[in-house]
């Protein structure tokens, strides 16, 4: 009788499969309900359908955004990614008027943001590689420069750059890093470790009036490649002046002509460049070299801020170089996180 009773029960409202099946049924009939016979789903939400066609041009045409006022081009490029956010809330927006025509025009910026960014959700890492590099903005107020350069020493980089260096924090990255790299040079307020011979080291001339970029030959045991390190000038947000950007347009510039006139075959670029890889601003860099992110990284690989990365400013590019995989470090003491990536030398070409 106990058991009769327990099967009747479970028959008339329990949670099996056929409960959670006619539930979801129900629930989907309740969304559909105020669409069906209704002449107006195709009218409705002609402004949020708009919405989402302009969001798709914007998107598509970002490099024909001018940036004549407020650098609203470079802007945009700097954190487009995040323009694939609108898509949800007009989905929700859209769902809310019951309308046809808005969820259809949707389609348009959702396959635009997939072909931009969609190949950066996939896990492209590799195997193999010759030489780890690792680059970290290490901030000049950073209050634990020794930490910090034991957390990026740990990574196991055979090469580390590190920019935003003090002349009063150099001698603790200095030693904190001596018994891990025995050859480094630091030049201004960038600095390159190795593990490997250091020649031809010198400042590079960004049009700074300091030093802020270096370039040194690194004879690895595959053979030797050039090695830059630079810092671009920081860009701001101003109010009476937009996205201000012109010193570190005009520095990436200069690094893009040095790196252009380098006269190894293998080259790899290290630091914190101030701007993403969309942004047209870093052609001259961009258009020589390949990001190891984009090339064998997994996920977008966001490094700025550190406490909510919201861009990839911090940079490792190759030229004549494989890169293998490619990923970001732990947070240390910066507002920057470190980034690293395995990189194959082509030891046919040294």
């Amino acid at each position: 009788m106990a058991q009769q009773a327990y099967v009747t029960e479970a028959d008339s409202g329990g949670s099996g499969p056929e409960h959670r099946e006619s539930g979801l049924r129900r629930l989907r009939g309740r969304l559909v309900a105020g669409w069906r016979g209704d002449p107006r789903i195709w009218r409705r939400g002609i402004v949020l359908a708009a919405l989402a066609v302009i969001l798709a041009l914007v998107m598509l045409l970002h490099a024909q955004i001018p940036n004549v006022i407020g650098n609203l081009g470079s802007l945009t490029e700097t954190f487009l990614p995040w323009l694939g956010l609108f898509v949800p809330v007009l989905l929700v927006l859209a769902l809310v008027r019951r309308s046809a025509t808005a969820l259809i025009a949707l389609l348009i910026p959702a396959i635009v943001w997939l072909n931009l960014f969609g190949g950066q959700l996939t896990d492209k890492t590799g195997t193999g590689g010759d030489l780890t590099v690792a680059t970290h903005n290490v901030n000049a107020d950073n209050t634990d420069p020794s930490g910090t350069a034991q957390d990026v020493a740990a990574s196991g980089a055979d090469i580390v750059a590190l920019e935003e260096l003090t002349d009063a924090a150099v001698p603790t990255y200095e030693k904190a890093l001596a018994s891990t790299y025995k050859y480094h040079s630091v030049q201004g307020t960038v600095g390159l470790w190795s593990k490997y011979p250091l020649s031809g080291v010198k400042p590079v001339n960004i049009e700074l009036g300091w030093t802020r970029a270096m370039r040194a030959a690194v004879t690895t045991p595959s053979g030797q490649v050039a090695v830059y390190v630079a810092h671009l000038p920081s860009v701001r947000v101003k109010m009476e002046a937009g996205f201000t950007a012109r010193q570190r347009d005009k520095s990436a510039n200069a690094l893009g002509e040095a790196i252009a006139h380098e006269p190894l075959q293998q080259a790899v670029l290290l630091g914190d460049l101030n701007g993403t890889m969309n942004d047209r601003a870093l052609r001259a860099i961009t258009a020589q070299m390949r990001s190891t992110q984009g090339a064998s990284g997994s996920g977008m690989g966001f490094s700025w801020p550190s406490s909510f990365p919201m861009a990839r400013i911090d940079q490792i590019m190759v030229k004549g170089i494989e890169p293998m995989s490619s990923w970001t470090l732990p947070q240390t003491g910066s507002d920057h996180l470190p980034v690293a990536a395995r990189v194959k030398v082509d030891t046919s070409a040294s």
